[in-house]
This record gives C-alpha cells, structure tokens and sequence, in this order.
C-alpha cells in the first residue's frame, strides 16, 4: 500500500478528522434519483409487466439509501409508467410505487415527490403523428396519489426527528402569472426549508406550456429563501435545462428545446448560487454546463432509477452511463455541500462510488 494511502486512512481515523466533522458537522443530507418505471414490454417478469416497474433495480436502490440513512429522498418523477388519463390505471400504478418506498418513509428518511412527464402527460397519437401533452386530470391524480406526502409536517418530524419550516401550500405559480400557468400547480410546484437549506421542486410540464420550468415564480422563491438566510439552495425538477450528449445525434431532451426560456432558467440558478437535480434522460451525468463562460452551478442528473437505460451498450465509453445510480448529498454547517454519487451495473455488480463532488 502506497504511504499516502496509509496516511490517509490513519488521517481519516484520527482525532484531526474527528474534530474536523465535529467542527462542521452535517446539518441536511438526502438521496436523489428519478425514473423507475418500465416500458412494456415481453422481457418483463409478471410481476412488472403489471405494474410497469423495474422492481429489482428500484428496490435495491431504496435498500442502499436505506442503508445511508439520508433525512430525505427528492424523486424526480416517472416513478410510473403513466402516459393516460385512465384514472384507475393511474392510481394502481401509482399504489405500487407507493408500497415500494414505505418502507424508507418508515425508517427515517421522508419521500419528497418531483412531477415528471409520465405522470402529467398523455400520450396519444393524432394526424399520424405521436403526441405527449400535459392534462389537467393527470395534475389532478398527482394531487389524489402523492399529495399527502407534500409536505406532511407531522409525518416529516417523525421520520426526520425535526421540523421543516416555510411551507406555504399557496406558494405555487399563479394561473395567469408570467409562467403561463393555465392550471392550478399547488402540490406540482413548492418548497421549504430545513435545517437553514432551501429546497425548492418544479413541475416541468405544467398544463398548456409542456417542457417549461416557472422560471419567475422560482426566481422569487429562491431570492425569498435567500432573505431568510438559506445558507444553500437546492432545486429538483424532471426534465434537464441542458441535454447530456452521451453520443452524436441526440435529439434535444429538456429545457434546451427552447433556448430562451433554458437561458433564464439556468440564469435563475446561477443568480442564486443553487444546484439543479433532475432526470428524464436514463443516465448518470453530472457537470456545470456553463463553466467556461464562469459559472458555477451544477446539474446532477440522476434519470437512472430503473427505466430502460438511454445509452444502449456500445454507445458509450463510460461504463456509468448504464448504472442504476443515485446521488447521496449532505450539507454542513458551514455551508459546504458534499455530493457522492453511487450506482451499480445492469448485471446488478457490487455498488461502486461513481463521482465525488464538492460544491
């Protein structure tokens, strides 16, 4: 073993690195990932041919976070298949999800739900042609399925062991606003704050204005969490504002189909020093997609919950872009933000660290 190895275990297990973590102790921390659902398909078992879910990779991955005890796990949509306005459908789909993450509600780590396209939009075809549109009774079942878990104040303080403050369930983007917002968002979009960190969640697809964030209801929301002293901002959303181009060729994924509206969104979060989770593309990727022109922020996406990867193999060189993985982030008192992300193989290998980042 090299001696800076040994060093650092020896440094690492000192009383150095134990006053260091004592000194600057962890504050918040919580698990993040999106895209559990499956597609259709004859490859599929019995058991998830009827619920639409990758049940192996996802369990797994809930009984490693599990395993991390994080106060909280962000999920950043299609956690089902979705795609109707088949209300029963919906709803069972929904209930399968639902039991597959009691248990880590139960356990100490409370379950914040991210809307994604599956769950708001209908696919359809029409003139030969396919479509995926936001519906208002999709935004509804939302409410119906997940709207208990936003954000119960009671169920929070059992799970996490202390409160989370500055909910408002009024705090939504307005029918009417600058967001051309067309539908009630309450329960789609939110935020509040814990332990001095602000969290803030964005519907991606809201109905009448598909693939657009509410860029100026969260460029409040963030300066107002500012002014009460957030020390951090985190914002979780479905859809990506910059595609990740594992190959040549991708067609645009996210918030970049619009250039404009992708240019102030990202500006929002550089303005207020914030990170952005999200999924939708089924692949780890993590970068800060405008360091070259100074920014800082990052975009961690973590669409590898266990729908069908988007890299098929041979199409890329890094083995990550085919790990079912997750981000694991605590932040400290100080303010520092440590970022580890986690993921294991589709022949279901041993857990490696796939990417340390501090933020």
């Amino acid at each position: 073993m090299k001696l800076s190895a040994v060093f650092a275990g020896l440094l690492f297990c000192s009383p150095l690195a134990s006053f260091s973590a004592e000194a600057d102790p962890v504050v918040a921390s919580f698990a993040t990932v999106g895209d559990s659902r499956a597609e259709p398909s004859n490859i599929l078992n019995g058991q998830d041919r009827i619920w639409l879910q990758n049940t192996k990779a996802w369990s797994r991955i809930l009984r490693e976070i599990q395993q991390q005890k994080p106060h909280a796990l962000f999920f950043n949509g299609d956690m089902i298949m979705g795609y109707t306005t088949n209300k029963a459908e919906l709803n069972r789909q929904y209930a399968y999800w639902r039991g597959m993450v009691t248990g880590l509600q139960e356990s100490g780590t409370y379950v914040v739900p991210v809307p994604g396209n599956h769950e708001v939009q209908e696919k359809f075809k029409e003139d030969g042609k396919t479509k995926k549109i936001a519906r208002q009774s999709n935004e509804d079942s939302w409410r119906e399925n997940m709207g208990d878990l936003i954000v119960d104040a009671a169920r929070w303080k059992n799970a996490v062991g202390s409160h989370f403050s500055a909910f408002n369930p009024r705090n939504a983007p307005q029918i009417g606003s600058a967001d051309k917002i067309s539908t009630d968002q309450s329960q789609l979009s939110y935020s509040f704050d814990f332990a001095g960190v602000h969290f803030a969640v964005i519907n991606t697809d809201p109905v009448g204005h598909d693939g657009h964030a509410p860029v100026a209801w969260l460029r409040d929301d963030l300066a107002q969490a500012k002014a009460r002293g957030a020390k951090r901002q985190f914002v979780f959303g479905h859809k990506p504002a910059y595609t990740y181009f594992y190959k040549a060729g991708i067609e645009l994924e996210g918030l970049d189909k619009f250039p404009e509206h992708q240019q102030a969104f990202w500006q929002v979060i550089e303005d207020a020093d914030a990170s952005y989770f999200c999924g939708h593309e089924h692949i780890y990727n993590a970068v800060q997609p405008t360091k070259n022109k100074g920014g800082k922020a990052w975009q961690v996406m973590v669409g590898s919950g266990g729908s069908p990867f988007s890299a098929d193999v041979g199409e890329t060189s890094l083995p990550e872009d085919r790990f079912y993985a997750w981000a694991l982030v605590k932040v400290r008192a100080s303010g520092k933000v440590e970022v580890d992300s986690y993921g294991f193989d589709d022949q279901y290998g041993p857990t490696k660290l796939i990417k340390h980042i501090d933020m």
